[in-house]
């Protein structure tokens, strides 16, 4: 599968790299599920550049985008940032898939459920 480039700002890679040593709990869990191609063969990147933005987590092979959520976006000011960004991101074609920090601390088995049924739409049912 030939790889879809998405434009990043290089600047971001910095923050980026930063961002990967000071991950919170939610993203360190759900990357333990995500690493190493445990997903399905999967390969998921975290805290990635794309566009202006950096992004939970990627994968180009299935168009994906997740981001873990923390309180701080419960706030209606970063509520409207993230509805913009997720705009952008749609413009690419990529689907954001949305979790709260407590949903990956609390309930994974539900959160692993829903990205394998993106998967699973995403292949037409290959891995059901």
């Amino acid at each position: 599968m030939r790889r879809k480039l998405i434009p990043y700002n290089p600047q971001l890679k910095e923050l980026a790299r930063r961002l990967r040593n000071d991950s919170t709990l939610g993203e360190v869990l759900l990357w333990r599920e995500l690493n190493n191609k445990q997903m399905y063969g999967y390969d998921f990147h975290r805290q990635k550049p794309l566009l202006n933005y950096i992004v939970d987590f990627y994968c180009y092979e299935l168009d994906l985008v997740i981001e873990v959520d923390g309180q701080y976006h419960n706030h209606e000011e970063k509520y409207q940032a993230d509805v913009l960004r997720d705009k952008e991101l749609e413009s690419h074609n990529l689907t954001i898939l949305r979790f709260t920090e407590q949903e990956v601390r609390k309930d994974m088995a539900n959160v692993l459920r829903t990205i394998e049924h993106h998967i699973a739409e995403y292949t037409n049912g290959l891995f059901d």
